[in-house]
């Protein structure tokens, strides 16, 4: 076989993208149902009608409400993790401005939506948090991982130099989330970009600041 003929084997195929399946579909459907209206709002009939399939199928891939809005959660976290970890991997920048691009992305990304709909994390735990324990775990695992992903740039930030030493990176970490919601939530309210703009400002400029000893940035 000549290197021609194996790379038109290894070629990826082309038409459409593959069918999701049932359960996906439904994912989809109420992903975009619950981050637009709220979970409560939404009722398992509107999703099976967006989707076109019987209620019963509903319940073939899950048990209840409650355990389909926690499998929303999850797909939304990837979604999530799927937008930050090419800006934590990325080694071409440094620790800390890898963090800031992060952020300026997420505001463009806002802005681009017209400043609606939020995090759909922090809109579940405003809602479903005091009545819905699997909900609820399920959110508090999502934070951990998301807060560990920005911890772990964090101390890499500190080992080399860029960044404070008195604070834990764990500590920095959540604070830049709760933040970043508190914001979003601002900002659903003036639509208006500013009250992210302004977060990551105060949080660059006054919190995530190097070391009081002067000592010069190395390996950033």
């Amino acid at each position: 076989m000549t290197s021609r003929s194996k790379n038109v084997k290894a070629a990826a195929p082309r038409g459409r993208p593959p069918k999701l399946g049932t359960r996906e579909r439904l994912l989809s459907a109420g992903l975009e149902a619950m981050h637009t209206r709220g979970y409560h709002a939404t009722g398992i009939a509107d999703v099976v009608e967006r989707v076109e399939v019987p209620k019963g199928t509903f319940y073939n891939h899950f048990d209840s409400k409650e355990a389909f809005g926690a499998a929303v959660t999850d797909a939304f976290f990837s979604g999530v993790l799927g937008a930050l970890e090419p800006f934590v991997d990325d080694e071409s920048r440094s620790p800390l401005a890898r963090v800031r691009a992060y952020f300026e992305a997420r505001i463009a990304a806002n802005r681009g939506r017209g400043y609606v709909k939020g995090c759909l994390l922090g809109n579940f735990s405003l809602e479903c948090t005091d009545e819905s324990e699997p909900i609820r775990e399920r959110l508090r695992e999502h934070f951990e991982v998301w807060a560990a992903r920005l911890a772990g740039c964090l101390a890499e930030a500190q080992e080399c130099g860029e960044l404070r030493r008195d604070v834990s990176p764990d500590r920095l970490a959540r604070f830049l989330i709760g933040g970043w919601e508190g914001a979003l939530v601002a900002m659903r309210v003036e639509k208006s970009a500013t009250p992210l703009v302004e977060f990551v400002e105060n949080a660059f400029t006054l919190v995530l600041l190097p070391p009081s000893t002067g000592r010069s940035v190395k390996n950033c």
